[in-house]
């Protein structure tokens, strides 16, 4: 959904669920949601979907984490089963 000049996607993190949401330029959106384990408050970030996605190519397990502390700061994604990988998302304003 997103288009090659704007590639923001907005995460809505809420207990037991994210809302991964898209628009593009045509006032088309998109929206997908997936349970997630999470019992934290409500958090809104956005992110450019391509380094979402790199740091997901790069893991061969269907579990990931995600470590956020605000809608503001960076997000660090972490693979359970491997230590040492470790992928640093910054946050953009969507």
């Amino acid at each position: 959904m997103t288009s090659e000049k704007f590639k923001g996607v907005r995460l809505n993190i809420e207990p037991g669920v994210l809302r991964v949401a898209s628009s593009n330029a045509e006032q088309e959106e998109a929206v997908d949601e997936l349970d997630i384990d999470y019992g934290g408050d409500t958090i809104e970030i956005g992110f450019n979907v391509t380094y979402l996605i790199d740091a997901l190519q790069n893991m061969s397990q269907d579990m990931v984490r995600i470590e956020l502390s605000d809608g503001n700061s960076s997000a660090l994604v972490t693979n359970p089963d491997d230590n040492a990988f470790k992928y640093v998302v910054m946050p953009m304003r969507i």
